[in-house]
């Protein structure tokens, strides 16, 4: 099972008081690698019993590790993490449920989710820097610095930076999927469908589905002064219309960024290289650095 299948599961038979214990675990995570039992009392405003009971609880759901070295204290997992984050999605009415996995890779699992109305969205969870049990269990101490939660704040900060990205691309007509909310580490976007295109052995018009990618490439760079800066077949989707959609956008620059012209060269080269070894389909490297920077 995958940490947001434990945090829908957990869901489910969360109560008020449990959302509140593992947020003041959230809150103290930025002071201690593992957070005092003693910590979790005053600020979440339950008796000392209550306390010891919901930490419990959080435990048998999966939501929590539990460190007894030198001390006992208490850390989200990347399933309490995700609770975190679909409690604050579900209140906010920008979702109502999740479903199945629309893929999952080193970095970020996609789910299949429904919005208020019965819209189909993607609900996105980055998990960067995955952390398992037993390496969590090692890194104990009674220590401030925030090595250790690096995992939990780089996830945040990618999803806010592709949330960001497709707000700035989606309006000039770039076909990536529609921005709907982020919240912690999760983006809620628009529905994706389709396959990476890479899994293809064959496409019907691959000259046209090439000259597509330039286009949006361009429109990213010329409207929007945006470079995806990580682009390949592993994140161009073809849909089943036969249209393509760019995905993962954590790592975008903007036009005026040192390196601009070496990450839009390696983007255009990526995407040459591929056409040229699968379907045969040439272009000079020039040529297409012209077009999608407006220079044609």
């Amino acid at each position: 099972m995958s940490s947001v299948d434990v945090a829908v599961s957990a869901f489910k038979e969360m109560e008020p008081e449990d959302l509140r214990a593992l947020s003041v675990i959230e809150v103290n995570m930025s002071r201690y690698r593992f957070v005092p039992e003693e910590m979790l009392r005053g600020p979440s405003e339950l008796p000392t019993k209550e306390v010891t009971y919901r930490l419990r609880r959080l435990d048998r759901l999966g939501l929590i590790i539990r460190s007894t070295g030198s001390y006992v204290g208490y850390a989200l997992n990347r399933a309490g993490y995700d609770c975190l984050a679909i409690n604050a999605l579900v209140k906010g009415e920008i979702i109502e449920a999740i479903g199945r996995p629309l893929g999952v890779g080193k970095e970020a699992d996609v789910h299949d989710a429904l919005a208020p109305g019965g819209e189909r969205v993607a609900a996105k969870f980055h998990h960067l820097g995955r952390i398992s049990f037993r390496q969590s269990r090692r890194l104990r101490g009674y220590i401030g610095d925030r090595r250790h939660i690096s995992w939990l704040y780089r996830s945040r900060l990618a999803a806010e930076k592709e949330f960001e990205a497709l707000k700035l691309v989606h309006p000039h007509g770039v076909s990536v999927p529609r921005p709907v909310n982020q919240n912690r580490h999760v983006v809620v976007m628009g529905m994706i469908e389709g396959d990476e295109l890479a899994e293809f052995i064959e496409i019907p018009e691959p000259r046209k589905t090439l000259d597509e990618i330039l286009f949006n490439v361009r429109n990213a760079y010329v409207k929007a002064g945006v470079i995806h800066a990580d682009l390949s077949e592993f994140n161009i989707m073809l849909q089943p219309d036969d249209h393509i959609l760019i995905i993962d956008w954590p790592q975008y620059v903007r036009v005026d960024h040192p390196n601009a012209d070496d990450l839009i060269e390696r983007d255009v080269k990526n995407v040459l290289k591929f056409f040229s070894r699968k379907f045969r389909v040439k272009m000079k490297l020039e040529e297409a650095l012209n077009f999608v920077k407006g220079n044609d």
